[in-house]
């Protein structure tokens, strides 16, 4: 018979405990989604699927939500395709002030947000700028900027410039060569920074809170709803997030699997 053993269990039970204390707060969120709040969200007062049935019932949630998404998307696309460039230039190119460059572009990671956010809510105010959703869009592509150039940069710097030679052996043209070889290969990293990118857009209060004006987003939507209990439909919103940020992460490992199973069979 094997003994109980205090160090064996230690790690499997703390794992444990940390899990469920990460996850209590999103099983907070899911459950009370179907609660029948009425007016506020903070007693449970019995199980329903109005919500869910009508997730925009509450005002403005719905708008709040639509705007994270739109500022999300268009940040993440002008974040990450300027932060690929650069990360390319800064890894593939030899120039003056490169190395100021990479510099500067961890300042935004280290800088407090409330300092960001003032920042730019001075500068936008010198510039006569009416804040809005464009002004949000312009403050989340300049912070995800350098999270997209470190995860890129990464990449580019792991791979083989022998495969991309073999390309201009083929007599391949450089548009060509980037096109069919070099973005394929760095695929993954743009894809993991575009997520990230998104995943900090769409979440960040603080800096959107300095630059919004009158716009609300879905973190500011919460935050003004708080004190007298987020609406069930908020609840609902951020649970089909969830979920579907869950439901991605399985497909691609389970396309993952399905690829090294493929290659172990040739």
């Amino acid at each position: 018979m094997k003994h109980f053993s205090l160090g064996r269990a230690f790690v499997p039970v703390m794992s444990a405990i940390v899990l469920i204390y990460l996850l209590l707060p999103i099983l907070h969120v899911i459950v009370f989604s179907f609660n029948d709040s009425g007016r506020n969200n903070i007693l449970w007062r019995g199980f329903t699927l109005r919500n869910w049935e009508n997730p925009c019932g509450a005002p403005q949630v719905c708008t709040a939500f639509g705007n994270s998404i739109l500022i999300g998307v268009v940040a993440t696309v002008a974040a990450t395709a300027l932060g690929t460039m650069i990360a390319i230039a800064l890894v593939r190119y030899r120039f003056r002030a490169r190395s100021t460059v990479s510099l500067l572009l961890f300042t935004p990671m280290a800088t407090p947000e409330v300092v960001l956010g003032a920042g730019l809510a001075a500068q936008f105010l010198l510039a006569g700028v009416e804040k809005g959703v464009g002004t949000i869009i312009l403050a989340h592509t300049m912070f995800c900027i350098s999270y997209v150039v470190v995860a890129v940069k990464a990449r580019v710097a792991s791979l083989d410039p022998a495969i991309e030679e073999a390309g201009r052996d083929l007599y391949a043209s450089p548009g060509q060569v980037f096109w069919r070889v070099t973005l394929p290969m760095l695929a993954p990293g743009i894809i993991g920074a575009a997520l990230l990118s998104f995943a900090l857009s769409f979440d960040d209060f603080i800096i959107t809170n300095f630059n919004s004006g009158t716009a609300t987003t879905f973190p500011k939507f919460i935050y003004v709803s708080a004190l007298k209990g987020v609406p069930a439909q908020a609840n609902v919103l951020a649970s089909i997030v969830f979920v579907s940020a869950l439901l991605l992460v399985i497909v691609v490992q389970m396309v993952n699997i399905s690829k090294r199973k493929r290659l172990a069979r040739v």
